[in-house]
């Protein structure tokens, strides 16, 4: 059944179909490139389980990205409202689960620095598959039921038109919660920025000239990989979140612009998936670089 309602309705531009086909390629071509790598790497190290874990959240979303790219090529949603909300839901934890991820790399490579450790490994393989089998019931038994029973449950939605579903903003504890979710993901990012350049810094005063023979220093620009990723893809959206949540607030008639904008800044976020395939191909080619402009730099 269709219901007519006063919602949001987010102009279907080109530039997403465009972008969502380079997700899905540029998604699966780093997961591929990522399996073969995984073969040879440290089944026990918490970073390996890490990226596992990110190539099993990219691998999952990808799955839902062609449905969406049939919603904007025919403007007609033809799967059902429940699936379309699944669809929708999972952009965003697809988003949260891989900023998760992000966080847990950096810090066990924050804490390699700071304790003077080779590596942070779990003691058994069994341990790391108990590790990710855990958090993974987790998101099932309790993300998944809470998502089901409350995204888009509030109001009644077009079954021929998905992924509008601002007037759940109507509530105030749902906007309580969009604020609190988005100072904790921009509090985050800025405290892993602040480590991540006193670490570089730290390592440039005291190492200087020996800088490019130390493999720490090296892992640790690799942190700036994963920094770049949450402060391209994940923060403009959070940025522009808080005055999309005020703008709904307060905004009795729907603003289709800033609408608009706030689908924009959210599929941007599925960029991120492109990390595994620039992380795989920027290895060598890119320490390369660095090394002949810092030898460069010192020349000077």
């Amino acid at each position: 059944m269709t219901h007519n309602i006063s919602s949001c309705s987010p102009i279907l531009t080109p530039h997403l179909t465009r972008l969502y086909f380079l997700v899905l390629i540029g998604g699966l071509a780093g997961i591929i490139a990522i399996l073969f790598l995984l073969v040879n790497m440290n089944t026990r190290s918490v970073t390996t389980t890490a990226v596992v874990n990110l190539v099993v959240v990219h691998s999952v979303f990808l799955l839902t990205v062609p449905f969406r790219l049939t919603y904007l090529i025919k403007h007609t949603w033809m799967f059902g409202l429940r699936f379309c909300k699944f669809v929708s839901a999972m952009l965003h934890i697809h988003m949260y689960l891989t900023f998760l991820f992000y966080v847990v790399i950096l810090v066990i490579r924050y804490l390699i620095f700071f304790k003077h450790k080779d590596k942070v490994e779990f003691y058994r393989k069994l341990h790391a598959v108990a590790a990710s089998a855990g958090m993974w019931l987790l998101v099932i038994v309790i993300v998944v039921p809470v998502v089901a029973a409350q995204y888009g449950t509030h109001q009644a939605y077009d079954e021929q038109h998905c992924f509008k579903f601002h007037k759940e903003l109507d509530r105030v504890y749902v906007r309580a919660i969009n604020y609190m979710i988005v100072t904790i993901v921009i509090a985050t990012a800025m405290v892993l920025l602040v480590f991540q350049i006193f670490i570089i810094m730290s390592m440039v005063r005291k190492l200087r000239h020996s800088l490019l023979s130390h493999q720490e220093f090296w892992a640790q620009l690799k942190n700036l990989f994963f920094i770049g990723v949450i402060l391209i893809c994940f923060l403009p959206y959070h940025f522009f979140r808080i005055y999309y949540l005020y703008t709904v607030a307060h905004s009795h008639d729907c603003n289709d612009t800033v609408a608009f904008y706030n689908e924009i800044f959210l599929s941007v976020t599925a960029v991120s998936c492109f990390d595994l395939l620039l992380f795989v191909l920027g290895g060598s080619h890119c320490k390369q670089k660095i090394t002949d402009l810092w030898n460069c730099l010192l020349c000077r």
